[in-house]
Protein backbone atom coordinates (compact mmCIF):
# COMPACT_ATOMS: atom_id res chain seq x y z
CA UNK A 1 0.00 0.00 0.00
CA UNK A 2 1.44 3.36 -1.07
CA UNK A 3 2.51 5.74 1.69
CA UNK A 4 0.16 8.71 2.10
CA UNK A 5 1.75 12.04 1.24
CA UNK A 6 -0.19 14.58 3.30
CA UNK A 7 1.82 17.51 1.91
CA UNK A 8 0.97 16.48 -1.65
CA UNK A 9 -2.68 16.03 -0.66
CA UNK A 10 -2.85 19.66 0.48
CA UNK A 11 -0.62 20.89 -2.34
CA UNK A 12 2.12 22.37 -0.11
CA UNK A 13 5.81 21.69 0.32
CA UNK A 14 7.38 20.19 3.45
CA UNK A 15 8.67 23.58 4.61
CA UNK A 16 5.17 25.16 4.50
CA UNK A 17 4.20 27.27 7.51
CA UNK A 18 1.10 26.62 9.63
CA UNK A 19 -0.70 29.52 7.95
CA UNK A 20 0.13 28.18 4.48
CA UNK A 21 -1.18 24.73 5.45
CA UNK A 22 -4.34 26.24 6.86
CA UNK A 23 -4.87 28.36 3.76
CA UNK A 24 -4.38 25.37 1.44
CA UNK A 25 -6.78 23.24 3.47
CA UNK A 26 -9.40 25.97 3.45
CA UNK A 27 -9.23 26.35 -0.32
CA UNK A 28 -9.51 22.61 -0.98
CA UNK A 29 -12.22 22.07 1.63
CA UNK A 30 -14.37 24.72 0.02
CA UNK A 31 -13.85 23.16 -3.39
CA UNK A 32 -14.64 19.58 -2.37
CA UNK A 33 -17.19 20.14 0.41
CA UNK A 34 -20.07 17.62 0.10
CA UNK A 35 -22.71 20.34 0.28
CA UNK A 36 -21.31 21.80 -2.94
CA UNK A 37 -20.78 18.41 -4.61
CA UNK A 38 -23.81 16.36 -3.67
CA UNK A 39 -23.67 12.85 -5.10
CA UNK A 40 -20.04 13.24 -6.24
CA UNK A 41 -18.24 10.27 -4.68
CA UNK A 42 -14.83 11.47 -5.89
CA UNK A 43 -15.24 14.87 -4.12
CA UNK A 44 -16.46 13.11 -0.99
CA UNK A 45 -13.35 10.90 -1.02
CA UNK A 46 -11.08 13.90 -1.65
CA UNK A 47 -12.75 15.83 1.19
CA UNK A 48 -11.97 13.03 3.64
CA UNK A 49 -8.36 12.87 2.44
CA UNK A 50 -7.70 16.59 2.88
CA UNK A 51 -9.31 16.47 6.34
CA UNK A 52 -7.08 13.58 7.33
CA UNK A 53 -4.01 15.41 6.01
CA UNK A 54 -4.89 18.64 7.76
CA UNK A 55 -5.56 16.91 11.09
CA UNK A 56 -1.97 15.72 11.08
CA UNK A 57 -0.13 18.69 9.60
CA UNK A 58 -1.89 21.37 11.66
CA UNK A 59 -0.41 19.93 14.90
CA UNK A 60 3.33 20.42 15.39
CA UNK A 61 3.86 17.20 17.34
CA UNK A 62 1.83 15.03 14.98
CA UNK A 63 3.52 16.71 12.01
CA UNK A 64 6.92 15.93 13.49
CA UNK A 65 5.89 12.29 14.03
CA UNK A 66 4.64 12.12 10.44
CA UNK A 67 7.83 13.67 9.03
CA UNK A 68 9.94 11.09 10.90
CA UNK A 69 7.82 7.93 10.75
CA UNK A 70 5.16 8.63 8.09
CA UNK A 71 1.38 8.24 8.40
CA UNK A 72 1.69 5.22 10.69
CA UNK A 73 3.82 7.28 13.06
CA UNK A 74 1.15 9.97 13.25
CA UNK A 75 -1.53 7.35 13.95
CA UNK A 76 0.58 5.76 16.69
CA UNK A 77 1.01 9.24 18.19
CA UNK A 78 -2.80 9.50 18.53
CA UNK A 79 -3.17 6.04 20.00
CA UNK A 80 -0.42 6.82 22.51
CA UNK A 81 -2.48 9.71 23.86
CA UNK A 82 -0.52 12.48 22.24
CA UNK A 83 -3.67 14.57 21.81
CA UNK A 84 -5.04 16.01 18.62
CA UNK A 85 -7.36 14.13 16.30
CA UNK A 86 -9.56 11.76 18.27
CA UNK A 87 -12.12 10.79 15.69
CA UNK A 88 -14.55 13.08 13.87
CA UNK A 89 -15.64 15.43 16.64
CA UNK A 90 -12.25 17.16 16.96
CA UNK A 91 -11.96 17.37 13.19
CA UNK A 92 -15.25 19.17 12.81
CA UNK A 93 -14.32 21.58 15.54
CA UNK A 94 -11.15 22.62 13.72
CA UNK A 95 -13.05 22.73 10.46
CA UNK A 96 -15.38 25.20 12.17
CA UNK A 97 -12.40 27.21 13.33
CA UNK A 98 -11.11 27.52 9.78
CA UNK A 99 -14.47 28.56 8.33
CA UNK A 100 -15.66 30.62 11.28
CA UNK A 101 -15.40 33.91 9.38
CA UNK A 102 -17.62 32.50 6.63
CA UNK A 103 -20.32 30.72 8.58
CA UNK A 104 -20.20 33.02 11.65
CA UNK A 105 -22.54 32.14 14.49
CA UNK A 106 -23.95 29.12 12.65
CA UNK A 107 -20.72 27.19 13.23
CA UNK A 108 -19.85 26.05 16.75
CA UNK A 109 -16.55 26.35 18.57
CA UNK A 110 -15.15 24.64 21.64
CA UNK A 111 -15.80 26.59 24.80
CA UNK A 112 -18.21 26.59 27.66
CA UNK A 113 -16.35 28.10 30.57
CA UNK A 114 -17.83 30.73 32.79
CA UNK A 115 -15.42 33.24 31.25
CA UNK A 116 -17.05 32.87 27.83
CA UNK A 117 -19.09 35.76 26.51
CA UNK A 118 -22.71 35.23 27.52
CA UNK A 119 -25.70 36.17 25.45
CA UNK A 120 -27.72 39.05 26.81
CA UNK A 121 -31.36 38.15 27.41
CA UNK A 122 -32.80 41.42 26.19
CA UNK A 123 -36.44 42.37 26.55
CA UNK A 124 -38.85 42.38 23.62
CA UNK A 125 -40.20 45.46 21.87
CA UNK A 126 -43.81 46.39 22.62
CA UNK A 127 -46.45 47.67 20.18
CA UNK A 128 -49.19 50.04 21.31
CA UNK A 129 -52.02 51.23 19.02
CA UNK A 130 -53.73 54.59 19.48
CA UNK A 131 -56.26 56.60 17.49
CA UNK A 132 -56.45 60.40 17.29
CA UNK A 133 -58.60 62.94 15.44
CA UNK A 134 -57.44 64.95 12.44
CA UNK A 135 -57.56 68.08 14.59
CA UNK A 136 -55.22 66.43 17.12
CA UNK A 137 -52.90 65.43 14.30
CA UNK A 138 -52.89 69.10 13.23
CA UNK A 139 -52.03 70.54 16.64
CA UNK A 140 -50.15 67.59 18.17
CA UNK A 141 -51.39 65.94 21.33
CA UNK A 142 -50.16 64.22 24.49
CA UNK A 143 -51.15 60.58 24.50
CA UNK A 144 -51.59 58.71 27.78
CA UNK A 145 -50.26 55.21 27.22
CA UNK A 146 -51.32 52.52 29.67
CA UNK A 147 -50.32 48.87 29.28
CA UNK A 148 -49.03 45.82 31.15
CA UNK A 149 -45.49 44.64 30.52
CA UNK A 150 -42.64 42.80 32.22
CA UNK A 151 -40.79 45.48 34.21
CA UNK A 152 -37.67 45.47 36.39
CA UNK A 153 -38.09 43.78 39.75
CA UNK A 154 -37.28 46.29 42.49
CA UNK A 155 -37.20 43.61 45.16
CA UNK A 156 -33.99 42.03 43.83
CA UNK A 157 -32.85 44.95 41.67
CA UNK A 158 -33.22 42.78 38.56
CA UNK A 159 -30.68 40.20 39.79
CA UNK A 160 -33.29 37.47 40.24
CA UNK A 161 -31.77 36.33 43.53
CA UNK A 162 -32.52 37.03 47.17
CA UNK A 163 -28.88 37.55 48.04
CA UNK A 164 -28.16 39.59 44.87
CA UNK A 165 -25.30 37.20 44.00
CA UNK A 166 -26.82 33.76 44.36
CA UNK A 167 -26.02 32.52 40.85
CA UNK A 168 -24.06 29.56 39.54
CA UNK A 169 -22.93 28.58 36.07
CA UNK A 170 -25.63 26.76 34.14
CA UNK A 171 -25.05 23.00 34.30
CA UNK A 172 -26.26 22.55 30.71
CA UNK A 173 -24.06 25.05 28.89
CA UNK A 174 -21.40 25.42 31.62
CA UNK A 175 -21.76 29.19 31.67
CA UNK A 176 -21.44 29.90 27.96
CA UNK A 177 -25.15 30.55 27.36
CA UNK A 178 -24.97 28.32 24.29
CA UNK A 179 -25.12 24.61 23.51
CA UNK A 180 -23.56 22.84 20.55
CA UNK A 181 -24.38 19.69 18.66
CA UNK A 182 -23.13 18.02 15.52
CA UNK A 183 -25.27 18.03 12.39
CA UNK A 184 -23.74 16.49 9.29
CA UNK A 185 -20.34 18.08 8.75
CA UNK A 186 -20.96 21.01 11.10
CA UNK A 187 -21.20 21.80 14.77
CA UNK A 188 -24.39 23.85 15.31
CA UNK A 189 -24.63 26.40 18.12
CA UNK A 190 -27.90 27.51 19.76
CA UNK A 191 -29.01 29.49 22.79
CA UNK A 192 -29.21 27.36 25.91
CA UNK A 193 -32.85 26.73 26.83
CA UNK A 194 -32.10 25.95 30.46
CA UNK A 195 -30.69 29.40 31.26
CA UNK A 196 -32.22 31.36 28.34
CA UNK A 197 -28.74 32.31 27.18
CA UNK A 198 -27.68 34.00 30.42
CA UNK A 199 -25.12 31.32 31.30
CA UNK A 200 -26.24 31.14 34.92
CA UNK A 201 -28.95 29.58 37.04
CA UNK A 202 -30.37 30.90 40.31
CA UNK A 203 -29.62 29.23 43.65
CA UNK A 204 -31.99 31.37 45.74
CA UNK A 205 -34.60 32.85 43.35
CA UNK A 206 -36.37 36.09 44.30
CA UNK A 207 -39.90 35.33 45.52
CA UNK A 208 -41.47 38.27 43.68
CA UNK A 209 -40.02 37.66 40.20
CA UNK A 210 -39.21 33.92 40.60
CA UNK A 211 -35.62 34.42 39.48
CA UNK A 212 -36.39 36.33 36.30
CA UNK A 213 -35.36 39.75 37.57
CA UNK A 214 -38.62 41.11 36.15
CA UNK A 215 -42.34 40.64 36.57
CA UNK A 216 -45.49 41.84 34.81
CA UNK A 217 -46.66 45.23 35.97
CA UNK A 218 -48.75 48.15 34.78
CA UNK A 219 -46.98 51.04 33.10
CA UNK A 220 -48.34 54.54 32.49
CA UNK A 221 -46.60 56.96 30.15
CA UNK A 222 -47.37 60.36 28.66
CA UNK A 223 -46.10 60.52 25.09
CA UNK A 224 -46.16 63.62 22.89
CA UNK A 225 -47.54 62.97 19.40
CA UNK A 226 -46.05 65.64 17.12
CA UNK A 227 -48.10 67.98 14.94
CA UNK A 228 -48.40 66.81 11.35
CA UNK A 229 -48.06 63.08 12.09
CA UNK A 230 -49.38 60.82 9.34
CA UNK A 231 -51.86 57.98 9.57
CA UNK A 232 -50.00 54.71 10.25
CA UNK A 233 -46.85 56.43 11.54
CA UNK A 234 -45.04 54.96 14.54
CA UNK A 235 -43.30 56.68 17.43
CA UNK A 236 -40.37 54.93 19.15
CA UNK A 237 -39.94 55.38 22.89
CA UNK A 238 -36.54 53.90 23.77
CA UNK A 239 -36.18 51.44 26.67
CA UNK A 240 -39.88 51.51 27.58
CA UNK A 241 -40.63 48.03 26.28
CA UNK A 242 -40.19 44.70 28.06
CA UNK A 243 -37.41 44.54 30.66
CA UNK A 244 -34.60 42.08 29.96
CA UNK A 245 -34.05 38.95 32.02
CA UNK A 246 -31.89 39.57 35.08
CA UNK A 247 -30.61 42.97 34.01
CA UNK A 248 -30.70 42.48 30.24
CA UNK A 249 -31.39 45.55 28.12
CA UNK A 250 -35.02 46.66 27.90
CA UNK A 251 -36.85 46.64 24.59
CA UNK A 252 -38.47 49.68 23.01
CA UNK A 253 -42.08 50.86 22.93
CA UNK A 254 -43.54 51.55 19.48
CA UNK A 255 -46.74 53.61 19.34
CA UNK A 256 -48.65 53.16 16.08
CA UNK A 257 -50.91 56.14 15.33
CA UNK A 258 -54.19 55.89 13.42
CA UNK A 259 -56.11 59.04 12.41
CA UNK A 260 -59.90 58.91 12.44
CA UNK A 261 -61.88 59.74 9.30
CA UNK A 262 -63.07 63.37 9.22
CA UNK A 263 -66.57 64.55 8.37
CA UNK A 264 -65.37 67.42 6.20
CA UNK A 265 -61.76 66.91 5.11
CA UNK A 266 -59.82 64.21 3.31
CA UNK A 267 -56.05 64.18 3.76
CA UNK A 268 -53.33 63.43 1.23
CA UNK A 269 -49.84 63.84 2.67
CA UNK A 270 -49.67 67.47 3.92
CA UNK A 271 -52.66 68.69 1.86
CA UNK A 272 -56.35 68.71 2.76
CA UNK A 273 -59.29 68.36 0.39
CA UNK A 274 -62.97 69.15 0.80
CA UNK A 275 -65.99 69.20 -1.51
CA UNK A 276 -68.32 72.24 -1.28
CA UNK A 277 -71.66 72.62 -3.13
CA UNK A 278 -72.71 76.09 -4.28
CA UNK A 279 -75.98 77.38 -5.74
CA UNK A 280 -76.46 77.73 -9.45
CA UNK A 281 -76.98 81.49 -9.16
CA UNK A 282 -73.73 81.88 -7.18
CA UNK A 283 -71.89 79.91 -9.83
CA UNK A 284 -73.36 82.10 -12.62
CA UNK A 285 -73.15 85.51 -11.01
CA UNK A 286 -70.22 84.93 -8.64
CA UNK A 287 -70.11 85.68 -4.94
CA UNK A 288 -68.37 84.34 -1.85
CA UNK A 289 -68.64 81.43 0.55
CA UNK A 290 -67.20 80.75 4.00
CA UNK A 291 -65.15 77.60 4.66
CA UNK A 292 -64.14 76.35 8.12
CA UNK A 293 -60.40 75.56 8.29
CA UNK A 294 -58.66 72.83 10.29
CA UNK A 295 -57.12 75.41 12.65
CA UNK A 296 -60.61 76.37 13.88
CA UNK A 297 -60.94 79.58 11.88
CA UNK A 298 -63.18 80.51 8.94
CA UNK A 299 -61.84 81.45 5.51
CA UNK A 300 -63.78 83.57 3.01
CA UNK A 301 -63.52 82.19 -0.53
CA UNK A 302 -64.46 84.24 -3.61
CA UNK A 303 -66.42 82.54 -6.40
CA UNK A 304 -65.80 84.06 -9.81
CA UNK A 305 -68.78 84.43 -12.22
CA UNK A 306 -69.22 81.40 -14.44
CA UNK A 307 -67.57 78.93 -12.04
CA UNK A 308 -68.17 75.39 -13.31
CA UNK A 309 -68.88 72.25 -11.34
CA UNK A 310 -65.61 70.43 -10.68
CA UNK A 311 -63.55 73.61 -10.38
CA UNK A 312 -60.76 73.41 -7.79
CA UNK A 313 -59.83 76.34 -5.56
CA UNK A 314 -56.65 76.48 -3.45
CA UNK A 315 -56.10 78.07 -0.06
CA UNK A 316 -52.34 78.21 0.44
CA UNK A 317 -50.95 77.25 3.85
CA UNK A 318 -54.30 76.01 5.18
CA UNK A 319 -53.38 72.32 5.15
CA UNK A 320 -51.50 70.14 7.64
CA UNK A 321 -48.18 71.13 9.24
CA UNK A 322 -45.11 69.53 7.66
CA UNK A 323 -43.16 67.76 10.40
CA UNK A 324 -39.80 69.19 11.44
CA UNK A 325 -40.44 72.37 9.44
CA UNK A 326 -42.42 75.59 9.91
CA UNK A 327 -44.32 75.01 6.66
CA UNK A 328 -47.90 73.91 6.02
CA UNK A 329 -49.68 72.16 3.19
CA UNK A 330 -52.62 73.61 1.25
CA UNK A 331 -56.38 73.26 1.39
CA UNK A 332 -58.05 72.39 -1.92
CA UNK A 333 -61.78 73.06 -2.40
CA UNK A 334 -63.65 71.02 -5.00
CA UNK A 335 -66.66 73.02 -6.20
CA UNK A 336 -69.91 71.29 -7.06
CA UNK A 337 -72.69 73.37 -8.65
CA UNK A 338 -76.01 72.25 -7.24
CA UNK A 339 -79.10 72.62 -9.44
CA UNK A 340 -82.53 73.15 -7.87
CA UNK A 341 -84.36 69.86 -7.38
CA UNK A 342 -87.74 71.66 -7.58
CA UNK A 343 -88.90 75.08 -8.87
CA UNK A 344 -92.03 77.19 -8.51
CA UNK A 345 -94.17 78.26 -11.45
CA UNK A 346 -92.65 81.74 -11.33
CA UNK A 347 -89.12 80.31 -11.30
CA UNK A 348 -89.94 78.11 -14.28
CA UNK A 349 -91.29 81.08 -16.18
CA UNK A 350 -88.17 83.10 -15.48
CA UNK A 351 -85.90 80.24 -16.47
CA UNK A 352 -87.72 79.72 -19.77
CA UNK A 353 -87.44 83.42 -20.50
CA UNK A 354 -83.74 83.27 -19.58
CA UNK A 355 -83.26 80.44 -22.04
CA UNK A 356 -85.02 82.34 -24.82
CA UNK A 357 -82.69 85.29 -24.54
CA UNK A 358 -79.64 83.03 -24.49
CA UNK A 359 -76.59 84.64 -26.07
CA UNK A 360 -73.96 82.89 -28.14
CA UNK A 361 -70.81 81.94 -26.22
CA UNK A 362 -72.47 81.79 -22.82
CA UNK A 363 -72.14 77.99 -22.71
CA UNK A 364 -68.99 77.19 -24.70
CA UNK A 365 -68.77 73.52 -23.74
CA UNK A 366 -72.41 72.80 -24.63
CA UNK A 367 -72.25 74.79 -27.84
CA UNK A 368 -68.99 73.18 -28.87
CA UNK A 369 -70.27 69.67 -28.18
CA UNK A 370 -73.44 70.07 -30.25
CA UNK A 371 -71.50 71.78 -33.07
CA UNK A 372 -69.25 68.71 -33.31
CA UNK A 373 -72.28 66.45 -33.15
CA UNK A 374 -73.91 68.38 -36.02
CA UNK A 375 -70.79 68.05 -38.18
CA UNK A 376 -70.57 64.35 -37.35
CA UNK A 377 -74.15 63.70 -38.51
CA UNK A 378 -73.60 65.82 -41.64
CA UNK A 379 -70.52 63.80 -42.60
CA UNK A 380 -72.42 60.52 -42.22
CA UNK A 381 -75.17 61.77 -44.52
CA UNK A 382 -72.62 62.82 -47.18
CA UNK A 383 -71.05 59.35 -47.24
CA UNK A 384 -74.44 57.69 -47.47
Amino acid sequence: MAEKDYYKTLGVNREASSDEIKKAFRKLALKHHPDKNQGNKESEKKFKEINEAYEVLKDEQKRAAYDRYGAEGAQNFNRAGGGGFQGQAGGFEDFADVFGDIFGDFVGRRGGSSSAKRQNSNGADIRYNTEISLEEAYTGVKCNVKFRVAGVCGECNASGTKSKNGTVDCSTCHGSGKVRYQQGFFMIEKTCVNCAGSGVTIKDPCVKCKGQGRYEQEKNLSVQIPAGISDGAKIRVAKEGEAGIRGGAAGDLYIYVSIMAHDFYQRENENLYCSVPIKMVTAILGGSIEIPTIDGNVAKVNITPGTQSGAKLRLQGKGMPIMQTSKYGDLYINIGVELPVKVTAKQRELLEEFDKIHQSGANPKTEGFFAKMKNFVSDIKKHN
